[in-house]
């Protein structure tokens, strides 16, 4: 599957990269939203992960902006902030987790679990 990643820290968006083709599936990093959204140009993509803090648009601006443009894709946020607090100023994020020592754990779960409940 082939997942876009949007992270403006280089070394972040390639580590989450890694744990994403560790699991398996094909990932292209972008270093800004406004990339991302040209990139999502290309209907080949199957999911978004988002880091949370970036500059100029963050990752929940971007995925509102994404959901106004009619874009529907699986959305999971990352961020060094509190996951629950950001689900909760965002109930429609499909998964919001810690940019932490577990990723590599956790991502392919919440993104087994995102899939899961989106082929329902």
């Amino acid at each position: 599957m082939r997942i876009l990643v949007v992270d403006d820290d280089s070394f972040s968006g390639e580590m989450t990269s890694a744990i994403l083709e560790d699991a398996g599936h094909q990932s292209v990093v972008v270093d800004s939203a406004v990339e991302a959204v040209e990139t999502l140009a290309d209907p080949g993509f199957a999911v978004v992960i988002s880091d949370m803090n970036m500059p100029f648009v963050s990752g929940l601006e971007l995925f509102a902006t994404l959901r106004e443009q009619g874009c529907d894709l699986p959305f999971i946020l990352l961020s060094g902030d509190d996951p629950d607090e950001l689900r909760q100023r965002e109930p429609r994020l499909d998964a919001c987790l810690a940019k932490d020592s577990e990723l590599p754990t956790t991502l392919p779960q919440a993104l087994g679990r995102v899939l899961a409940a989106r082929a329902r």
